[in-house]
């Protein structure tokens, strides 16, 4: 049996193929259209996923699609209505994309894919929740859905059992924790449903200074962590901000300007509204256990991205093992319909956890050997890339496994920074080994290098260490494995000899990576443990500020060439840029890049 999931029309569009009840391909539409968090439909998405289980739309049994449009027009509908005439500018400008698309979901499916076999549609957070439960490793858990908004709700918490999931409470617009979040995003001037994470990595910066002023006026939490938003202070029920003036007034600061200077502070405010979400998670975790009695917890939605409140509901939260799949923002959605329809509706048994976040396309050797030699290949080429393939020969050297992982390792030891392109790509928002950067988490240098020289990110954001699983405890303050790199603690005091992936205030987001999972990056950290002692290196994702991480061989190698990367390696083939000619129009490339 085959199911193709779908999400796509408000940010992270993917698609998904379950076979038989195995996750055999996964993917966001970011990395094929190369538009940050598209939203587009998944159309490059769902053809890889169709051609990685090598099957036709003809072979597929039932399409899944993640949320109800209809049921979320009503809402939007509703909700302008209420708030007319204020709401008369977001209502023309939300509109056309609905009249046009969004209400027409099952003509679109049908024009674009030529799909007329049983569509079916799952609500927001019960997609949310079947992306956490049904491919966790738990027979029977509490689960906890937290984001923006679907049609209504939320937030939800639930329970799990076998094929089962059960939505016991929710919380329904407008309070929501994930638009509270964005609302600071956007007032600390960063990027909505985009750079939330940047709202998380400022925070340690600051002081939770208004923590009881927002507890008291504009959010009123219950100790079962249900909460109201003051909606006074916030425009997103009708505005096309999220907040308004008498929310500027109540911090005594205008928003931040993008790309201008960040003061204390605007740290202040982000170490805050971090704090406010930290609390309210706990609590909410806490009221989970006690109507479900379980040990066991499940996570998704947007907010359960958040690693650092993860990181506190493991150390201060009531149950035993937490799960947070690697896509749990609304990419995850395509899984979780997908997965509802199998085992929930269909009543299939549950055969296949999540057990890899490497769901994406891979490049064979020829491939990656015709793309450097400038013949023909399978995948886009941009014209920079083309230009420069016909102008200059490529030089690269192939290497076997164990000559290419003691070559790596060595040149980590040197302080090189390489882009590192292997096998099938990541779902998700974290690169974890296969389209990642890494570096020497040992040189405290590195950190600005990687951040302002390849990147050209913000000088406050923070690296995450990989780590060897069995060394995770040795260097961080956790009893457990962190594989996809959403879960932060504390590096131990001991070891705080990896400065370049120590936050600010001692914490670390962990990547731990065991050779079952990733046997050849196991391997290279392993072989740079061997010359150096550390079980610890640097892992950014591959790609720049603003732009998806790579996909393709030529994404890789454009963004090689681009950066002030030192090496490139792609499957067996290393690249030096000692020994590449300039690529002439890297400079005006780069001169685009603004940084505070």
């Amino acid at each position: 049996m085959n199911i193709l999931g779908i999400s796509c029309y408000y940010h992270d569009s993917a698609a998904c193929v379950i076979q038989d009840g195995r996750l055999v391909a996964a993917a966001q539409q970011e990395r094929f259209s190369r538009k940050k968090h598209d939203l587009g439909f998944p159309k490059e998405a769902i053809d890889y996923c169709l051609r990685e289980a090598e099957i036709t739309i003809s072979d597929v049994d039932y399409v899944g699609f993640y949320d109800k449009p209809f049921v979320k027009f009503e809402r939007i509908i509703l909700t302008y209505l209420a708030t007319f005439p204020r709401s008369f500018p977001s209502f023309r400008k939300a509109m056309p994309l609905w009249l046009r698309k969004k209400l027409w979901i099952r003509q679109l499916i049908h024009n674009e894919l030529g799909f007329d076999g049983t569509l079916m549609f799952a609500e927001h957070h019960q997609s949310h929740a079947a992306s956490a439960f049904l491919f966790s490793p738990f027979e029977e858990a509490a689960i906890i859905t937290v984001d923006g908004v679907g049609e209504w709700t939320t937030a939800t918490i639930g329970k799990g059992k076998g094929n089962d999931i059960e939505l016991m409470e929710e919380i329904k617009f407008p309070h929501s924790l994930g638009l509270l979040y964005s609302a600071f995003t956007q007032y600390l001037g960063f990027k909505v449903n985009s750079a939330e994470y940047k709202v998380m990595g400022l925070a340690p910066y600051g002081r939770p200074v208004h923590y009881d002023k927002m507890m008291e006026h504009m959010v009123h939490v219950r100790e079962n962590g249900s909460f109201r938003l003051n909606m006074d202070y916030f425009a997103y029920d009708y505005g096309l901000t999220l907040v308004n003036k008498r929310f500027e007034e109540f911090f005594g600061y205008p928003t931040r300007s993008p790309e201008s200077e960040l003061h204390q502070h605007h740290k202040d405010i982000a170490a805050s509204v971090q704090k406010v979400t930290e609390e309210i998670v706990l609590r909410m975790a806490h009221h989970a256990h006690e109507i479900t009695g379980l040990k066991d917890l499940c996570m998704a939605g947007g907010v359960a991205l958040n690693c650092v409140a993860n990181g506190r509901l493991i150390r201060e939260g009531p149950f035993e093992k937490l799960f947070v799949q690697p896509a749990a923002g609304d990419a995850g959605g395509a899984v979780g319909v997908a997965g509802f329809i199998y085992h929930t509706l269909l009543g299939n048994p549950r055969n296949g956890n999540w057990t890899t976040p490497y769901l994406g396309p891979a490049f064979s050797e020829d491939e990656i050997e015709r793309y450097l030699t400038g013949r023909d290949v399978s995948f886009p080429v941009c014209h920079d890339a083309h230009k420069y393939r016909t102008s200059n020969a490529i030089t690269f050297r192939k290497l076997e496994r164990e000559e290419l992982l003691q070559e790596t390792a060595k040149l980590i030891e040197k302080q090189m920074v390489i882009g590192w392109f292997q096998g099938r790509m990541e779902y998700g928002p974290r690169a974890l080994g296969n389209r990642s950067i890494i570096a020497d988490a040992r040189n405290p240098e590195n950190k600005d290098i990687v951040n302002l020289k390849i990147k050209f990110r913000e000088s406050f954001r923070p690296f995450a260490p990989t780590v060897l699983e069995e060394h995770i405890s040795e260097y961080f303050e956790i009893d457990r494995p962190s594989p996809y790199m959403l879960l932060v603690a504390q590096v131990r005091e001991d070891k705080r000899m990896i400065p370049s992936v120590t936050h600010v205030d001692g914490s670390a987001r962990i990547q731990s990576v065991s050779r079952d999972e990733n046997p050849l990056y196991y391997d290279l950290i392993e072989a740079f443990r061997q010359r150096t002692g550390c079980p610890v290196i640097i892992n950014t994702s591959f790609n720049v500020r603003g732009e998806p991480i790579v996909c393709t061989p030529d994404d890789a190698f454009m963004c090689f060439m681009r950066t002030h990367m030192d090496y490139l390696v792609l499957g067996s083939y290393m690249l030096a840029k000692k020994n590449m000619a300039p690529m002439k129009e890297a400079e005006d490339w780069r001169s685009k890049f603004v940084l505070d």
